[in-house]
């Protein structure tokens, strides 16, 4: 069977629409309107409209597209701090969900809140309370954590090697990295993530990093995959990704 992936959008709603695009443009070549699209998480923080990329990907659900949205770390730091101002345990020692760089203000930003000369963190927290629909935070929390065929596992950051898919920890799902991107062997199926930035998406063998770094102004990448091969769609077509 043949998907979609799109890696971490991070706000970025042009770059998402642009990589709508190159599938729609692959689609028509191959002539198949429905093959399912996987969108690897993390649609908050750092770009200018996250708000933007939350509406788009639920009008097309709503619509009736074939899309898939898998959970990302930041989408739970975003839903956590609007619901009860909860920072994530995972974060690094001094940081917050509004230090510049984990990238909370542009999204509060997205939904008309901002700090203002003088505010502290708990007034941005109540107006973000106020402005962030309720619809938002519903669609984010309710976000799977996997989409899990015979041969591919999507997911945002990864998993922890030698530990069944049932049996896997919410926090490893959306924030690993450490003891599975240094893993080399075969988990039995092929691992699609984000999370990590990479200079291009590589397949490594045993997966394939999408995160192109579309949050920190690097591309967005939308790739097939048919079986275990998978290819990226550029504007002229498509591109092998192999394994060295």
């Amino acid at each position: 069977m043949r998907f979609y992936a799109i890696g971490d959008i991070h706000g970025q709603l042009e770059k998402l629409k642009a990589a709508h695009l190159r599938i729609e443009a692959d689609r028509q070549r191959i002539r198949d309107e429905w093959a399912p699209v996987i969108h690897l998480g993390d649609l908050v923080d750092r770009g200018p409209d996250s708000r933007g990329v939350i509406e788009f990907l639920m009008a097309g659900i709503e619509g009736g597209a074939p899309w898939r949205v898998l959970k990302g770390n930041h989408d739970r730091m975003f839903a956590e701090f609007v619901r009860e101002a909860k920072e994530d345990d995972r974060l690094f020692s001094g940081l917050s969900y509004l230090h510049p760089r984990i990238g909370g203000n542009e999204t509060l930003a997205s939904y008309g809140v901002t700090r203002g000369l003088l505010g502290r963190d708990r007034d941005l927290w109540r107006k973000a309370a106020t402005a962030v629909p309720e619809a938002h935070l519903d669609f984010l929390e309710a976000l799977p954590l996997f989409h899990h065929t015979a041969e591919l596992l999507f997911v945002h950051a990864g998993i922890r090697p030698g530990i069944p898919l049932e049996d896997q920890e919410e926090d490893d799902l959306i924030w690993i990295r450490d003891g599975f991107l240094d893993d080399p062997t075969d988990h039995g199926v092929i691992v699609v993530h984000g999370h990590t930035p990479v200079d291009e998406a590589t397949h490594f063998g045993n997966r394939v990093a999408l995160d192109t770094g579309a949050g920190f102004g690097g591309p967005l990448t939308a790739a097939v995959f048919e079986g275990r091969r998978a290819a990226v769609l550029h504007d002229g077509g498509r591109i092998a990704l192999t394994p060295p």
